[in-house]
């Protein structure tokens, strides 16, 4: 495989292990609110947006649907910016915008306006979660950006498990027009800060002559890489049908446990299950990270979660396993997301190449939920279970084959 000279690119005399660590856990904290206040926010505020306002509740969850739209469309965009200028003057904007996004949500009379706001907020998400963090981590640490996504990761997997009970507890003391503003200022009060301050600056990245072309007509690093177009698309298949499988399972995990006899309580007790098994998951392969190649993390992840879903759907006695299975290879295939193209594809157009995966994902993201319900209220609870463990064996399919292409084209080298 071609290396590039933006492969071990380092910021400057001034990076250091402690410098480094300052950048990720600036990263982290910032990760942590960014989450917690728009792609986790309408768990808690959708029922509450609803009663108050007499809106529909489709509609008020819809909001999320439109901005993981727009994040998915702007996601190509957001790449390039950041392979030009740097991840810190885009993570910076993303803070700027989820705040004006909470502010618009804060000040809604009407349904429009509601979903306006949630298309500035998924501007910020777009520009502000982990497709531009690990894009960030690429740019400045290239191959060696590994570990850093690694520990970024664990750190975002606290987000739901700090931002629920914040969301909650807000909720109940203020309300939730003021619980959004409180997230606004938040983001102009403590990750504005640490993205501007925190976060290295980085020197403007200017192209000279032609970017390298793939098959498919990819400006990124692809065009170097024997098979690069086949790989980049499997990597897309297999992203874009986790995130499906992801954002699926989270909006209706406690209607489908529900529906199979479980309580309520019950239910929301196995759901409690994911996020522990997700950071457990994380810690067992940042221990382990550097001695395998991601192909081994993401063969991990899909074999991990598509036995959850087989396990959930041919009635396991124990559904806690399952959960846990599927738990922990959502937790670890959020690191192969960001590693696996990085190992394969290298430094160099890093974080355009993870634009280009995460359209398609988010965009699939932005319609799962409807997708759900349709097949829920159509077929019933135990279709949607089918659908999931079909997709997730889809995803280990896509995976034997990656391994396929990828070791004929010496990409991947293990063993």
């Amino acid at each position: 495989m071609t290396s590039h000279p933006s492969d071990s690119i380092a910021v400057g005399p001034t990076e250091t292990p402690g410098r480094r660590r300052v950048t990720i856990s600036a990263l982290g904290i910032t990760q942590i609110l960014a989450w917690g206040s728009s792609f986790y926010l309408p768990a808690v505020l959708a029922k509450p947006v609803a009663e108050a306002t007499g809106w529909p509740l489709a509609w008020v969850i819809g909001g999320l649907s439109f901005g993981l739209l727009t994040a998915g469309l702007a996601s190509i965009r957001i790449g390039r910016l950041i392979d030009r200028y740097g991840g810190r003057p885009v993570l910076a904007a993303s803070s700027i915008l989820l705040a004006l996004g909470l502010v618009g949500l804060a000040t809604a009379q009407s349904v429009p306006v509601y979903v306006a706001a949630w298309l500035v907020m998924g501007l910020g998400m777009g520009a502000g979660l982990y497709d531009a963090a690990f894009s960030t981590l690429g740019r400045l640490y290239g191959r060696g950006a590994r570990s850093a996504i690694t520990s970024l990761t664990l750190w975002g997997g606290f987000a739901s498990t700090v931002c629920w009970p914040l969301s909650a507890y807000l909720v109940e003391t203020v309300g939730w027009r003021d619980t959004c503003l409180v997230y606004a200022a938040l983001h102009v009060t403590v990750t504005l800060p640490l993205h501007l301050f925190a976060l290295p600056r980085e020197a403007r990245r200017d192209r000279h002559g032609p970017t390298p072309v793939t098959q498919a007509g990819q400006d990124v690093s692809p065009g170097v890489v024997p098979h690069g177009a086949l790989i980049f698309g499997l990597l897309a298949f297999i992203l874009t049908t986790a995130g499906t499988i992801a954002t699926m399972w989270s909006v209706h995990l406690i209607t489908i446990l529900q529906a199979g006899g479980t309580s309520l309580a019950a239910a929301v007790g196995l759901g409690a299950l994911i996020g522990p098994s997700q950071v457990g998951a994380r810690i067992v392969e940042m221990l382990a990270g550097n001695r395998h190649h991601p192909i081994w993390t993401m063969s991990a992840a899909v074999l991990l979660i598509a036995t959850g879903f087989a396990l959930l759907w041919g009635g396991f006695p124990v559904p806690a396993v399952a959960l846990i299975s599927y738990g922990a290879g959502n937790g670890i295939f959020s690191i192969a997301k960001g590693t696996l193209p990085l190992a394969i594809f290298g430094g160099h157009d890093y974080a355009v190449l993870m634009g280009r995966l995460a359209m398609p994902a988010l965009i699939a993201q932005s319609v799962a939920p409807s997708i759900g319900a349709l097949v829920i209220d159509t077929l019933g609870s135990s279709a949607a279970l089918a659908l999931l463990a079909v997709l997730g064996l889809f995803n280990v399919a896509a995976v034997g084959l990656l391994w396929l292409v990828s070791r004929q084209a010496r990409t991947i080298v293990v063993g």
